[in-house]
């Protein structure tokens, strides 16, 4: 596996415009409250976090076809948000270079509640999309990363590999810790993408070939 070529790949068509800098400006918006996330759910910050992380889901495929969410408008999230508002505030601060089993426990616990606030249930691909956009602990465990990485499910075995991963490509992977694009000006943002994420796009690639 070419991981620095997957990645150059990944990042070759990234600009303010193109589909997957949607994550940046989810990622952006709920990293500019992780000091203060009771402001996701007040009454002037639930639709902003509902439409960013509606919108993010789109683009990264999750509204397509037979899809309950292409059902459903934005407002449906606010569960979600609720969830998020209240996390533990240790979920800000875990990336893959940090997976102990303090650290996986709490991803799981978040991952069940994110789970628990979707009315239609939801799969741990959506789930694991949320998390990466909003706190970017975990890479998305959809089809491509599963295919890529070789696992099959989401889960604390799947993570401690993830973990052994980034033991053992740390290097490449700090190097592609690219900061995220800002809405309004298309320039860099001080957010860098975490270790989780880089991981997330090499995958990504890898099972996409």
């Amino acid at each position: 596996m070419n991981i620095e070529g997957n990645l150059k790949a990944y990042l070759a068509a990234r600009e303010p415009t193109a589909r997957y800098t949607s994550f940046d400006y989810c990622f952006n918006h709920f990293q500019s409250h992780r000091d203060h996330p009771d402001d996701l759910s007040s009454p002037s910050g639930m639709e902003m976090s509902c439409l960013q992380l509606g919108f993010y889901l789109a683009s990264w495929g999750m509204l397509r076809g037979s899809s309950s969410l292409l059902k459903r408008s934005a407002r449906h999230y606010a569960p979600v948000i609720e969830v998020i508002a209240s996390a533990s505030p240790t979920i800000w601060e875990i990336d893959a270079h940090a997976y102990n089993d303090e650290a996986i426990n709490t991803i799981m616990q978040t991952a069940a509640r994110i789970r628990s606030a979707l009315p239609d249930g939801a799969s741990s691909i959506l789930v694991t999309k949320v998390m990466l956009g909003v706190f970017g602990c975990v890479p998305a465990f959809d089809t491509y990363f599963k295919k890529g990485f070789g696992v099959a499910t989401f889960g604390k075995k799947a993570l401690k590999k993830v973990a052994e991963f980034y033991r053992d490509n740390h290097e490449i992977i700090d190097a592609h810790r690219v900061h995220t694009v800002d809405f309004a000006s298309g320039n860099e943002t001080t957010w860098k993408y975490t270790r989780a994420k880089v991981i997330d796009m090499v995958f990504f690639v890898e099972g996409g070939l």
